[in-house]
């Protein structure tokens, strides 16, 4: 193995022919290219509306308080479906005229608790208020991965297929700071046992489904590294600049056993992009305070710190030219 690396998914403008070619010129083996998420495309084409599509008995249409779980699909829901299907349609035409195919291809999708977050019950009120239909989307989730991956494998038949499960609202579902939709009060913390369950639901069924890896994607803030690690998962993406040195223990641990660090080294928050020197030193001085190996760098994926949907298209392709530039730079830390 070595250090490679890959985008957290979301990536900026509305074509996905470009954006397709971009990334996986950019992400040449043994580096990782993903799908893009486009969400300047508008409703649907962002994380929430493109993983409700997926989900398996249960429907969702747009609201002005946003996504909400109705009886039949409406339009948004058949506008997200449709371009998804766009999305892997293209895939399947710019992997085809490659004179090399990449040997991996990584998808994203929102994660149980996210998704319960963001998506509304009839009544408008948050899914995640309920614990019936926290469960029910879980299982929907579960059920309509099988379908998405086999509709991926079939665009680029070979790839080692990795799956990217986004939790990016889970601190507050742990913390109960969820605002309820009057905004008056918030939801009631969902316990850690039901989160780690939610996701084994979820990874077991990706794994049946033929996702080779599986990675769970969380904010650095109170990030819950040992439940991702209990759930199934065989690594955790993070951003790394606010992690406390607990969670870097936790981080080493979790390399010990085995798993991937996608470590979010690259601040993409800044106007200018960090030296490639200071990146590499970012990773590889708390990597060596906690005694871990030069050589078991190799667990390691760098990703940006964030998605790149906010920036324009010329500096996205920079960022991507930049992490492959750090992965170097450590594979030389790892190889000395």
């Amino acid at each position: 193995m070595e250090v490679t690396a890959t985008g957290l998914g979301p990536w900026p403008g509305e074509d996905p022919v470009e954006a397709a070619r971009i990334i996986r010129g950019e992400l040449g083996s043994p580096h990782l290219p993903f799908l893009a998420e486009l969400p300047d495309r508008g409703v649907g084409s962002d994380a929430l509306g493109r993983t409700a599509a997926l989900l398996v008995e249960m429907a969702v249409d747009v609201q002005p308080y946003g996504w909400r779980l109705v009886d039949r699909p409406g339009k948004d829901f058949r506008r997200a479906a449709s371009a998804l299907s766009t999305d892997i349609n293209v895939l399947a035409d710019v992997a085809g005229a490659e004179d090399t195919r990449a040997p991996e291809l990584k998808v994203q999708l929102l994660g149980p608790l996210s998704l319960a977050a963001g998506l509304h019950l009839h009544n408008g009120e948050r899914a995640l208020i309920d614990y019936g239909a926290r469960r029910d989307i879980a299982d929907s989730l579960a059920a309509g991965v099988g379908g998405y991956l086999s509709r991926i494998s079939s665009a680029v038949p070979g790839a080692r297929l990795v799956v990217q499960v986004d939790e990016p609202d889970i601190a507050a579902v742990l913390a109960g700071t969820i605002p309820t939709s009057s905004g008056y009060r918030t939801l009631r913390a969902v316990g850690g046992q039901e989160v780690t369950e939610s996701w084994q639901v979820v990874i077991e069924a990706l794994r049946e489904a033929g996702a080779a890896e599986i990675v769970v994607s969380v904010p650095e803030i109170e990030a819950p590294i040992g439940r991702i690690i209990a759930a199934g998962a065989d690594g955790v993406a993070v951003p790394l600049r606010a992690l406390t040195t607990r969670q870097w223990e936790q981080l080493a641990t979790a390399v010990e056993a085995g798993k991937r660090i996608w470590a979010g080294a690259l601040d993409v928050s800044r106007g200018t992009l960090p030296r490639v020197a200071d990146v590499v030193e970012s990773v590889w001085r708390p990597w060596h305070e906690l005694g871990l190996p030069a050589s078991s760098l190799d667990s390691i994926r760098v990703t940006p710190s964030a998605g790149l949907a906010g920036h324009t298209p010329a500096t996205a392709t920079a960022v991507l030219g930049r992490l492959t530039q750090v992965a170097d730079g450590l594979n030389q830390r790892a190889h000395g």
